[in-house]
């Protein structure tokens, strides 16, 4: 992807210099006293629980530990980073920037303003809008504060557990997080969040992730000037390699596709592919089809 020397977004905050205030400390605290009582086998069960809560909308992260639910962090500092770091930060300022003009266009053209998002680049854990993030999680959006959060980290983990290498597999990533604040703007966002808790709740929630797939692709058809290369098949590749099916196979050895909440790797691929060809938002429909046709 043709990045270095372009214009960066201003909408990037830069919060690695931070701590993550009271939540850091007292998950801290809470995560020491189920070690020593329960050992390794607690501090995994209370990981499994906390993360079922936070999926099905019952709990706030934070609250499980008494942390803050702002955007809010403290003890702001200089930021100490790797020249491979720096370079990563840089290159996420393009990407935004490439968003904000492409979806602020698409907006326009159906006779709408697109809100521009902000960016938060952490390390390890901060407080948000939606409650206590962590670099586990890998990147996130999150609608109550209308932020894209990444830990930039990540970006190894991409390259070496996913296998997906690539600047424009790390820019798909992003346009991807991008795709969930176009959904709230539009308002698909909070129709499929207020299904929480019902039994077709996951089905809903595959809908919505392959629709930001496809949002994804609706952008890098219109980035294809800044598109070398090899760039789609880095795209595609971080696509199939971050599927419900893949990652479970990974993780657990067996596929479970009633507990899908992003959809396989083949229908990742698909609607990235699909808004990719398309370049059309009217493309990515993903709740007007039966769920078996996705």
């Amino acid at each position: 992807m043709k990045w270095k020397g372009r214009r960066g977004s201003d909408r990037v905050v830069d919060a690695r210099g931070r701590s993550g205030g009271r939540g850091g400390s007292a998950a801290g605290t809470v995560l020491s006293l189920v070690g020593r009582k329960f050992g390794i086998k607690g501090i995994i069960v209370m990981a499994i629980v906390g993360v079922v809560l936070w999926q099905t909308g019952l709990i706030d992260p934070a609250q499980l530990v008494g942390g803050p639910s702002g955007p809010s962090a403290t003890s702001s500092g200089p930021v100490r980073q790797s020249e491979s770091e720096r370079e990563r930060f840089e290159f996420v300022r393009v990407v935004l920037a490439d968003t904000e003009d492409i979806w602020t266009a698409r907006f326009a053209a159906n006779n709408e303003q697109y809100r521009l998002p902000e960016l938060v680049t952490y390390r390890g854990s901060l407080s948000t809008g939606c409650g206590f993030g962590r670099a586990e999680m890998g990147p996130f959006y999150c609608p109550a504060d209308q932020r894209i959060y990444i830990d930039l980290s990540f970006y190894d983990e991409l390259e070496k557990a996913f296998s997906a290498p690539g600047d424009f597999a790390q820019a798909y990533v992003i346009a991807h997080e991008i795709g969930h604040h176009v959904q709230t703007l539009l308002g698909a966002s909070q129709k499929v969040h207020a299904r929480r808790g019902q039994d077709d709740y996951n089905e809903w929630s595959v809908r919505l992730e392959l629709q930001a797939d496809c949002y994804a692709g609706v952008w890098a058809h219109h980035n294809r000037h800044y598109l070398e290369r090899g760039d789609i098949e880095e795209a595609v590749r971080a696509a199939n390699a971050i599927g419900d099916d893949a990652i479970q196979q990974r993780t657990q050895g067996r596929v479970v596709p009633h507990a899908f909440t992003h959809g396989t790797s083949a229908q990742r691929q698909y609607w990235f592919e699909k808004g990719l060809n398309n370049g059309s938002m009217d493309s990515c429909d993903t709740f007007s089809m039966p769920y078996q046709a996705l």
